[in-house]
């Protein structure tokens, strides 16, 4: 696979550093989970999003949900039933997994819900009020003095 060459953005930004990082980690994909378990990313209204993970046959006690660095980390390790059963057929895949989102500045993650096999994750972005957007008047600043 070719290396994209980021120097350009170098040249005329400050503090992307973390952009370089993750555009590598998406063109790299992650082989360990390669579609396990399955989900969706969902914008639920302007600045509020969604994460639904198909998490069938795990209960709340079994699944972990850690937020470090800039990283969302959902973890599942399924129980080992106390008695061993036989299955004809098992389709429903029950392995343990970890499956790691890389969350933009200012995203917070809400909370979480278990329910009808679906994990879902409230995420919301809170912009500080010091990083929006000002209306700055003509006018209304300081004079400064000139000797």
């Amino acid at each position: 696979m070719n290396a994209i060459d980021l120097t350009p953005l170098y040249r005329s930004t400050v503090g992307f550093d973390r952009v370089a990082s993750l555009l590598d980690s998406a063109l790299r994909g992650n082989q360990s989970t390669p579609g396990y378990p399955p989900y969706n990313i969902e914008v639920v209204r302007e600045n509020e999003y969604s994460i639904s993970l198909a998490v069938a046959g795990f209960n709340e006690s079994e699944l972990d949900i850690q937020v470090e660095n800039g990283t969302l980390t959902v973890s599942g390790v399924k129980n080992k039933d106390e008695e061993d059963k036989k299955y004809l057929y098992q389709g429903i895949a029950t392995r343990s997994f970890e499956r790691k989102f890389n969350l933009a500045d200012y995203i917070k993650v809400e909370g979480a819900n278990l329910e009808n096999g679906l994990l879902k994750i409230s995420l919301v972005k809170e912009i500080p009020e010091a990083m929006k957007a000002k209306k700055i008047n003509i006018g209304s600043g300081k004079q400064i003095e000139h000797k």
